[in-house]
């Protein structure tokens, strides 16, 4: 919440709220998402995690 808050330029309450908020809005329409594993700190964790050579995200449309 805290990295996310920083990406945002926000908050980690807020980016907490709003995931409460939304969470049931996914969960009414079938979409479940599990919990991450996955902890990061820094933008820096982010891309060291993805390795961006090697690590294409797929868009799902």
């Amino acid at each position: 919440m805290d990295l996310l808050g920083q990406l945002f330029n926000t908050t980690a309450m807020t980016i907490s709220r709003a995931a409460k908020d939304v969470r049931p809005l996914l969960d009414a329409h079938g979409i479940h998402s599990p919990a991450s594993t996955a902890r990061f700190r820094t933008p820096t964790d982010i891309a060291r995690f993805l390795n961006l050579d090697k690590n294409k995200i797929k868009p799902t449309c």
